[in-house]
């Protein structure tokens, strides 16, 4: 059975793409919901490992380098998904196909372009 990726917006995500989401019966939770808003990148990267879920964003540049750093730490994450800033329907569209075609298992530890 195919288990599908636990979703975390980070705050840069509108919150229109989480709801989009939800509409297509992803598992989504944001920052909003965790109480987390104004944390760091790598705090909210942390967080999101912690309770197992890919993060989602539209900073490239910032997860890049954490990823990077992971990597080189020899650190778990439960996949980055960054997602050029686009209008909520067209995010949520690309977020939904990426994540449909993966396993939570292939997108751990994965930096993706969506």
């Amino acid at each position: 059975m195919k288990t599908f990726v636990a979703l975390y917006t980070d705050e840069d995500m509108s919150a229109l793409v989480a709801t989009l989401l939800l509409s297509r019966g992803l598992d989504v939770t944001t920052v909003r919901e965790q109480a987390t808003f104004g944390k760091t990148d790598a705090e909210q990267l942390e967080l999101a490992t912690s309770i197992g879920r890919c993060i989602l964003s539209h900073n490239r540049v910032d997860f890049e380098r954490l990823h990077i750093q992971y990597m080189e730490e020899d650190k778990q994450h439960s996949g980055i998904i960054v997602v050029p800033q686009k209008n909520a329907y067209e995010v949520a569209q690309r977020i939904g196909i990426l994540v449909s075609a993966l396993t939570a298992d292939e997108i751990r530890n994965q930096l993706l372009y969506a």
